[in-house]
């Protein structure tokens, strides 16, 4: 795929995300690009050379569509990259990652806290039907890690802060040890998002995005992206999970991500701030059982957090308070503002109850299993949301 070169690349985070892949219409001269919901393009009179599997020539959607390429574009500044992909989602995006990198009898060695969809695919899938041996470990315990990484080992995946409950992983280190032993690192950086975060500045091979939470930011569309510097994996997986497996992402979604990307900046370091304010509120909370939040210097993973993420320290708070599973359904439901949802990194606040009986509650630190909330901070006045979360509090008797 012929790769467009960044124009704005000597300018700051906030300039790139407003200028990076957009450019005057051809046609009517407009400062916006259009959107472009076609399924199907002109092709060339010689047909001799097309290859049908290809991104190279736009011919079929599945193949790419010009809102998609224009995003990639964006994407790819963001994270001061030489390339990324946008496909449907951000777990099409690490199932393209994974499907393409990964055959039978390969070693994987991932979070013992993650995603439920890294979750399932590594522990289910990926095992049971394709034969990849996964090994889970406590991506914060860096000798834990020299442990489980062998010579035979694949890919090493991480997410930093992870989901739900925001340890932080030390990229660099995580990243040394697996090139000795011949592994490839990918990063989920999602809680992070590049505004605060830039993964492949510490080694990392490959990081992964949702474009649906942070960097969309409305809560109006889904999206995933793979960033990296290897342009010869990158352009396998265009092939293989995009094409020939079909994750590609609607035009109308990609053009909704590229407008919500334009305030991604603005946005994300107004989430920093109140969300900072936030944690620090509920560490002061009597009835609070514990906040994790990596600007907390309470926190276990402070220290690295600030040589890792550059700008804040992202925009969600793991917490607990001292009630059972109802009486957490109860709390939720009590809020006015902060809506009672799952997802996260809209303009909205989200909250949602990790209940005691969750599958994977034994692979949580303990003081996680009770009690335990994920909430992502919005763009609401943060005294807002704190007179949201205090009356919520009084409600159920805390």
């Amino acid at each position: 795929m012929s790769r467009k070169q960044n124009r704005f690349k000597e300018y700051g985070i906030g300039t790139q995300a407003i200028h990076t892949g957009t450019d005057y219409d051809e046609e009517t001269g407009a400062i916006r690009r259009p959107l472009h919901m076609a399924n199907s393009y002109k092709l060339p009179d010689d047909l001799s050379n097309v290859n049908y599997s290809s991104t190279d020539l736009l011919m079929y959607s599945r193949n790419g569509n010009p809102n998609q390429h224009w995003l990639e574009e964006k994407v790819a500044a963001l994270h001061n990259a030489d390339d990324a992909i946008v496909l449907a989602s951000g777990v099409a995006a690490l199932h393209a990652l994974f499907w393409t990198l990964l055959r039978t009898g390969d070693r994987v060695v991932y979070p013992k806290v993650s995603y439920m969809a890294v979750y399932r695919m590594f522990h289910e899938l990926f095992n049971n039907k394709f034969g990849v041996e996964t090994v889970m470990v406590d991506m914060t315990d860096i000798d834990a890690v020299r442990k489980a990484v062998t010579s035979g080992t694949k890919l090493v995946h991480i997410e930093t802060p992870d989901n739900p409950t925001n340890g932080v992983s030390d990229i660099e280190a995580i990243v040394k040890i697996a090139h000795e032993n011949g592994a490839v690192v990918s990063v989920d950086n999602t809680f992070a998002s590049p505004y605060n975060q830039k993964p492949l500045e510490y080694g990392a091979d490959f990081v992964v995005e949702s474009l649906t939470k942070f960097i969309n930011g409305h809560g109006d569309a889904q999206g995933g992206a793979i960033i990296s510097n290897d342009l010869e994996t990158m352009d396998r997986i265009r092939y293989e999970a995009q094409v020939n497996v079909g994750s590609v992402i609607s035009p109308f979604n990609a053009w909704q991500i590229f407008r919500g990307s334009v305030t991604f900046p603005l946005r994300m370091q107004r989430i920093n701030e109140t969300a900072l304010e936030i944690a620090r509120w509920l560490e002061s909370r009597e009835h609070v059982t514990f906040v994790s939040y990596p600007g907390l210097e309470s926190n276990k993973g402070h220290e690295l957090a600030i040589r890792q993420m550059k700008n804040g320290f992202g925009g969600v708070i793991s917490f607990g308070i001292d009630a059972d599973d109802k009486a957490v359904e109860r709390f939720c439901a009590a809020l006015k503002i902060i809506s009672f949802a799952v997802s996260l990194g809209h303009d909205e606040s989200l909250i949602f109850p990790q209940p005691s009986y969750d599958e994977r509650i034994e692979l949580y630190p303990e003081i996680f299993r009770k009690g335990f909330i994920r909430f992502s901070v919005g763009l609401e006045e943060s005294e807002d949301i704190i007179g949201d979360l205090d009356q919520a509090l009084k409600s159920i008797g805390l």
